[in-house]
């Protein structure tokens, strides 16, 4: 007998394998964005609520999925290494509450999306919003960024400032006293900033695209 969470499981999988979160797999199978959302999952008198056949269906063709492949994913997770990984939206992102000082995750409000092969137990997610980081990002896909890995010249990193501004270029130089960020996007100028307003950088380690 099929369960609840093997199912919604399943989903979250099913996305994870399109490189996608859950609201993305709803989005691309026409669907209300928050279909799969893990709020829609419990009624708010906290009676189990099961996705329709008709949405599992637009997923499975949206993806190109067959049923058997579904099925598998239901067993034995189709043999993807998967992670749940806290996510937000890029927007929230400069807003107080969601990051330490060291820029890693606390607080609540974050929602929670599964995606492969991603062992760092800090690591979060991101949901691009606009087209300012275009072409290297567009609005919609998601980047996974690990606060605990090194930074390097050359890596593409997440950057928040004391005026709580955040932002995603790569890294040109870094010294004690400054960093140099080069724009994705050429119709946006590179940054230089100050050491002492930089509270942290992290760097982007997965992008769905």
């Amino acid at each position: 007998m099929l369960t609840h969470n093997q199912i919604w499981t399943a989903i979250d999988r099913l996305a994870a394998r399109a490189k996608l979160t859950a609201s993305g797999l709803a989005k691309k199978s026409g669907l209300d964005p928050t279909t799969f959302n893990k709020s829609k999952r419990i009624t708010p008198e906290g009676r189990p609520r099961w996705p329709s056949t008709e949405s599992v269906a637009k997923a499975l063709a949206a993806t190109n999925t067959k049923v058997d492949t579904f099925v598998s994913l239901i067993t034995d997770g189709g043999k993807t290494p998967v992670q749940n990984v806290p996510l937000i939206g890029f927007a929230e992102a400069g807003s107080g509450g969601y990051f330490d000082d060291g820029g890693f995750p606390v607080g609540k409000g974050w929602e929670e999306t599964a995606f492969p092969q991603v062992t760092d137990e800090h690591a979060y997610a991101l949901e691009i919003s606009g087209d300012s980081m275009k072409p290297a990002y567009r609005d919609g896909d998601v980047i996974i960024v690990s606060p605990a890995a090194p930074v390097r010249k050359g890596d593409r990193v997440v950057v928040k400032t004391k005026n709580d501004e955040v932002m995603v270029k790569e890294l040109k130089k870094k010294t004690t006293k400054s960093v140099e960020l080069k724009s994705l996007n050429a119709e946006h100028r590179d940054r230089t900033l100050q050491m002492s307003d930089v509270v942290w950088i992290a760097r982007i380690v997965w992008a769905s695209q």
